[in-house]
């Protein structure tokens, strides 16, 4: 049947259409609603689960592949980066069920710290990578993916970018799915244990292994060249492809080739594209890696053809490409004027600039505003982390000095307290990340006995990503109740030996939690308890009477949106407002108050 959907529920679906018997993943956009979608399917018999971390994912899911089963990885591009290690091995010893890890790339970055390239990871990893550039693709690619994998025994990359991911398309799925009948695990430690002597001669079977599967691609359904050779050629991936062949349709004179799977490289394939034409332009995202291999195999088999695209700076190197863009870079290459637009657009207004803030009600603000406030005077270094709050760093909190990758916040604080013994070093890390990466940092501050505060923001939720449960909120994705991960055992079981908890929307009990902290040697904990807005759906509202001396302290520190002005007057947009009450404990006058 003909479904309207998601590019990632279209995986999500293509998955079970394709028998997948267990799905684990990290949240992270534009990878997250894949697992969601799962989940809100008809899914007996298949497991799914939010893991602790990307790590964790690939872990749970290796097992289940080494049993026989379909098993499915989701994440982003970074998380990547989490998994590798047992990426890396799992590369050599392989498994026997298929296991198709989606890494969703991010070019823009639009959600994420890196324009990193999963293409250049599979390459690094030895293992194929399939490229979807549409969601129709994507739910038949998905399937392929998984073929893949079970015949050549190996994990399987699968790399969507944000606009696959978040478009949508009618899609004809499967209506009816089952999960893939396994045999279960069969004990052969000669395989399933990775040795020195086993990698050794895993290495040689997967090189000789990757030229077979290269030869297999150049004759796959989705690497495919339309229209008649030509002296000029254009080479695309992924949505890059469909933004070509949407201005190439009227130019039937240039031939538009596709590459669906970047590694290994369809060379037999590829190699006949250069034989047969004089130029070629590669529009793909991210980093150009499939005009590195065109020029490769230009030199191997001494073709004199021209390779054109990001490395001579036709096509940018950063950002997301888009159908405009890639219809100037096209009219360029091919010597045609720019096509005229259908309206005339130099009289329209700019676009409002609409920079990212906290929620107006938002705990985070009022956690960030009270660790000011009492160490206002004191040299301080506040390290910050990957979640709603490194929004955090925005004016006029200015609170997020640093910002790397996730649970880095916890192990740079330390750093910053060894080099510089006389400051005050802050980490803040959310509850979800305190699971998924942040117990090693305060382990090793322990250990080494930094001089920290540690500030956890628990707003009990995964907010950044959409809401996802973790360890700490009592649920998971099979819809079990579970019993909460307590951060403050956690802590105690570590060797922290004070921890406060408080409520960060109760300023003043905030600012003397974070005094006494400060006052103390050691590694401490600050745990700011106050459940997401978005969870809550607070309906309180505060209001702004006459006693208002139009000081403006409450927009010029705070920063909520829901505090604006109005003919010059301060004013609360009861739209936004959630009556966290934090604007009217540091007003100077009393004159914001709850209805």
């Amino acid at each position: 049947m003909k479904k309207y959907v998601m590019g990632n529920s279209a995986i999500a679906l293509g998955a079970m259409a394709a028998g997948v018997n267990l799905v684990a993943g990290y949240p992270g956009t534009p990878s997250s609603e894949i697992i969601e979608t799962i989940a809100a399917e008809k899914h007996d018999g298949v497991y799914i689960e939010w893991s602790v971390n990307e790590k964790a994912a690939l872990e749970v899911a290796a097992s289940a592949a080494y049993s026989g089963a379909r098993a499915m990885v989701t994440m982003k591009q970074v998380g990547l980066n989490v998994a590798s290690d047992p990426l890396m091995s799992l590369a050599y010893v392989g498994v026997k069920g298929g296991m198709v890890i989606v890494a969703a790339d991010d070019p823009g970055p639009i959600s994420s710290q890196t324009e990193q390239d999963t293409r250049r990871f599979a390459d690094f990893c030895r293992i194929p990578v399939f490229d979807p550039a549409s969601p129709e693709e994507a739910y038949e690619m998905i399937q392929d993916a998984f073929a893949c994998s079970e015949k050549y025994q190996t994990p399987v990359l699968f790399r969507p970018t944000t606009r696959v991911c978040h478009a949508y398309a009618s899609v004809d799925v499967t209506e009816e799915t089952t999960p893939k009948a396994y045999e279960g695990f069969e004990k052969n430690a000669a395989k399933w244990v990775i040795f020195p002597r086993l990698s050794y001669a895993s290495h040689g079977m997967i090189e000789k292994r990757n030229v077979q599967i290269g030869d297999d691609f150049s004759d796959y359904r989705f690497n495919t060249a339309e229209g008649a050779t030509s002296a000029k050629t254009v080479v695309a991936s992924g949505v890059s492809y469909a933004y070509a062949r949407e201005f190439l349709k009227n130019h039937s004179e240039v031939r538009l080739v596709r590459v669906a799977t970047a590694y290994p490289l369809p060379e037999r394939f590829l190699s006949e594209v250069l034989r047969n034409t004089e130029e070629v332009l590669c529009l793909e995202e991210l980093s150009p890696y499939i005009e590195e291999q065109l020029l490769k195999l230009a030199g191997k088999y001494h073709l004199p053809v021209t390779v054109r695209g990001k490395l001579d700076g036709m096509v940018p190197h950063n950002g997301e490409l888009s159908t405009n863009l890639i219809a100037g870079i096209l009219c360029d290459y091919l010597g045609i004027e720019a096509p005229t637009r259908a309206a005339d657009l130099s009289d329209a207004p700019a676009l409002p600039v609409r920079p990212p803030v906290l929620c107006a009600g938002c705990p985070h603000r009022a956690s960030f505003y009270a660790v000011k406030q009492a160490l206002k005077g004191k040299k301080s270094y506040f390290c910050g982390d990957i979640g709603c709050y490194t929004l955090g760093n925005a004016m006029p909190l200015d609170m997020v000095d640093t910002c790397l990758c996730m649970g880095a916040g916890i192990t740079m604080a330390q750093g910053f307290h060894h080099v510089d013994p006389e400051a005050v070093a802050v980490a803040f890390v959310g509850d979800s990340t305190f699971f998924a990466s942040g117990l090693t940092g305060v382990v090793n501050a322990v250990f080494n006995q930094a001089n920290m505060i540690l500030c956890v923001l628990d707003n009990s939720t995964t907010a950044m990503t959409g809401h996802q449960p973790h360890p700490g909120t009592g649920r998971n994705m099979m819809g079990n109740v579970v019993d909460k991960v307590n951060i403050r055992k956690v802590l105690e079981g570590i060797g922290l030996q004070e921890i406060v908890e408080t409520d960060p929307l109760d300023y003043q009990a905030s600012v003397e939690a974070v005094r006494h902290c400060a006052s103390l040697p050691g590694v401490k904990a600050i745990l700011f308890q106050s459940p997401c807005v978005a969870i809550t759906k607070p309906t309180g509202k505060c209001t702004v009477s006459e006693k208002c001396i139009q000081c403006r302290k409450c927009i010029r520190e705070i920063g909520c949106p829901a505090l604006v002005t109005v003919d010059g007057k301060v004013t609360i947009d009861k739209n936004l407002c959630t009556g966290c009450g934090l604007c009217s404990q540091i007003c100077p006058v009393g004159a914001i108050m709850n209805e």
